[in-house]
């Protein structure tokens, strides 16, 4: 037999309808504009649903709109985005496996040291860096690369993915690590083969976490890109700046939805493991 509810969960649960109506009215404001012809907008529409349903705009977005010196639209920089991403997350979060494999698993001396200045890279500002990251990528021969964008954020990302795994692996049985020595097992036998296997939770964290990061970094992508290797941001920017005249509200709103669906999707489909994940690094750490 359920309880009747009380007057105070009734008031907590309407506090909490009208934050999430407050959070996702933006969100209702792009899709709804994203919808309409231009005209229904500048008439003063901005609130109400589509009278006139068109996609028009999200074509105009995706592979029309004025980016730059031509028309192109989002598509090459949506790719451009997607190129870099994958590489860096993947990349860093193994090197942040590895490294913090060797911190916990593998002590020497020094390695506290080694641990604490890795570690000062999750405190240094993103403006400290551009000069002499600009002239390290030209030493590099990868200025103006998504190439180089990938170097970027990889160098950037390594102290936070070493700082959750060293702390996930701190608590993980270092009896097993030397019970595999024992029997034969090598140092990417290890881990590959034991540590790798039980990481999932940290990796899901590491991943998500780098992934939202970098797609939405606008900075480095404006810093140390051109034209051919600009991300989404950097394009989208470019889109809502190069409009002449009368605003293209409707492609402005497409066009930011399109830079959001895959950090959105990121956290749809693994965003429940996110705090998990999280919690058991913090806890075992």
């Amino acid at each position: 037999m359920s309880m009747p509810l009380s007057f105070g969960r009734v008031s907590l649960y309407l506090l909490l309808g009208l934050f999430c109506i407050y959070y996702l009215l933006p969100l209702y404001v792009m899709v709804a504009n994203s919808l309409k012809p231009l005209d229904e907008i500048t008439s003063g529409g901005m609130m109400a649903l589509p009278s006139d349903w068109t996609l028009a705009p999200w074509r105009s977005a995706w592979s029309e709109a004025q980016v730059g010196v031509e028309a192109t639209g989002l598509r090459p920089y949506f790719t451009n985005s997607l190129v870099m991403v994958v590489p860096a997350v993947l990349i860093t979060t193994l090197m942040g496996a590895l490294n913090g494999y060797v911190l916990t698993k593998w002590r020497f001396r020094g390695d506290t040291l080694i641990f604490g200045l890795i570690l000062f890279g999750c405190f240094i500002p993103f403006q400290i860096v551009l000069i002499p990251m600009a002239r390290t990528l030209g030493l590099l021969g990868l200025s103006g690369t998504v190439s180089g964008l990938i170097f970027v954020h990889v160098i950037y990302g390594i102290s936070f993915s070493t700082l959750y795994f060293r702390n996930y692996y701190a608590a993980f049985p270092t009896e097993l690590v030397r019970a595999a020595e024992i029997d034969g097992a090598g140092f990417f036998t290890i881990f590959r083969r034991i540590l790798l296997p039980n990481s999932g939770p940290i990796a899901v964290v590491c991943v998500i976490w780098l992934f939202t990061n970098i797609w939405n970094d606008f900075l480095f992508g404006a810093s140390f890109s051109d034209f051919d290797s600009q991300p989404m941001t950097v394009a989208l920017n470019n889109l809502v700046q190069s409009s002449t005249g009368v605003k293209e509200y409707n492609v402005h709103f497409a066009g930011a939805i399109m830079a959001a669906l895959p950090t959105l999707f990121v956290y749809v489909v693994a965003g429940r493991f996110f705090v998990r994940g999280l919690m058991t690094g913090s806890v075992k750490g």
